[in-house]
């Protein structure tokens, strides 16, 4: 134990961070390959396992197999669990274990919890944990009652609960992952005004990231109180969602509903209304945009941030005119857009890598429908063409490493 210890000391923060959720994914793997945990009948082979358990666990929705069609409840459960670690952060789970048992936490943890938040400061990081904590079961709590009211009209009360608790976790969590059978998503439940609306409201509170909720909760939701970085994550996101929801109504024949919808899920929830591959090659190239950006730093989503993506804009029109970089009268840090340029070439390179190598692993598949499937597995999106579950083995496993 001294000897763990020891290694445990001396390894960084990043590293040790990576290992959490790798040891997560191994340990959810295991369990689902369990008999309690798969419907009798069914054959789950490991990649499949492992590839729902890193899809719960990395908040992705991207999946081999039906999770409510292959697995029990108790396998569901699990699923759910593996979601709710992996949208609060093998750290934040681990600081609220211990401050549950009264337990002194190290400094040594406090600087995991700042280097997962992507915090500057140590300062107030068990304030921070417990406000997380709080507002995620809040929020998650919140949704259930209005979606149990709509999945009580098709289900039995314990069924429905079952569901509504959940699509509550996976919606917060930005999983995008449903137990309701038959890998339609949210197909069935297109025009229903009371679960898109609040399912959406579950992603955007999960997707502007914990440091902007602390932060409006704290400021009574007045704007001009707002931190900078809340700011910039607010009105990032009003505007990603708006044009998001306006491009494809303009591209494709949806309701209004319908495109605002896949809109909010788009940037790393990964529900999905219709089959996407009805979709026009511009509303695939409209949603493909928005899952590249994704959600905002700190948050359960993924994609390069909406912060990223902001400083870039900044940055660029600043090229061109010849302008310092401000936002709301505030000066932007002068290396913010070469680190903002940095994470999406990276983020660039990475796709196009991968998708090359898919397309060689799977040559029978389209370039769209590959180039799709990696930024939604690299943005941990979720949304799909429907080529997922004809993946070869070599081509899971790309998936499951992006």
């Amino acid at each position: 134990m001294k000897r763990f210890k020891q290694i445990f000391n001396h390894q960084p923060p990043a590293r040790l961070i990576a290992l959490g959720f790798a040891s997560t994914i191994l340990l959810g793997t295991l369990l689902l390959l369990m008999p309690f945990s798969i419907r009798s009948g069914i054959t789950v082979q490991p990649v499949d396992a492992l590839f729902s358990a890193t899809s719960a666990v990395c908040v992705t929705g991207l999946l081999t197999v039906d999770t409510a069609d292959t697995f029990t409840p108790v396998g569901q459960a699990v699923m759910a669990v593996l979601i709710q670690i992996g949208g609060l952060g093998i750290t934040s789970i681990g600081m609220g274990l211990a401050l549950a048992a009264g337990r002194r936490i190290s400094l040594r943890e406090r600087t995991l919890i700042r280097e997962a938040m992507n915090v500057s400061s140590l300062e107030g990081m068990v304030r921070l944990v417990r406000a997380i904590i709080k507002l995620t079961l809040a929020f998650e709590l919140a949704g259930v009652i209005p979606i149990f009211a709509v999945f009580a009209q098709d289900y039995p009360p314990l069924k429905a609960l079952g569901l509504s608790v959940f699509h509550s976790i996976s919606s917060f969590n930005n999983a995008g992952i449903d137990i309701l059978g038959g890998g339609r998503s949210l197909a069935p439940y297109r025009d229903n005004v009371l679960l898109n609306l609040s399912t959406c409201f579950l992603i955007i509170s999960g997707g502007i990231g914990f440091l902007v909720m602390v932060d409006v909760v704290k400021c009574r939701f007045r704007f001009r109180k707002f931190t900078l970085h809340s700011k910039v994550v607010v009105t990032t996101t009003a505007f990603l969602l708006a044009a998001g929801a306006l491009l494809l109504k303009f591209t494709d024949p949806l309701s209004w509903l319908t495109a605002f919808f896949l809109s909010v899920s788009a940037r790393t929830a990964g529900f999905a209304t219709l089959d996407l591959g009805t979709l026009s090659n511009a509303g695939l190239f409209t949603i493909l945009i928005l899952m590249f950006i994704g959600a905002s730093p700190g948050s359960t989503g993924g994609g390069i941030k909406t912060t990223t993506f902001f400083v870039l804009l900044s940055g660029i029109y600043s090229a061109a005119t010849n302008h310092s970089e401000r936002a709301f009268h505030n000066a932007i840090p002068k290396d913010a857009f070469r680190k903002a340029s940095v994470i999406s070439m990276l983020a660039v390179f990475l796709v196009m890598t991968a998708s090359y190598l898919m397309l060689i692993f799977d040559p029978q598949l389209s370039l769209r429908d590959v180039l799709f499937e990696m930024i939604s597995a690299f943005s941990t999106s979720g949304l799909s063409t429907g080529i997922t579950p004809q993946l070869s083995a070599q081509s899971r496993i790309l998936s499951i490493i992006m």
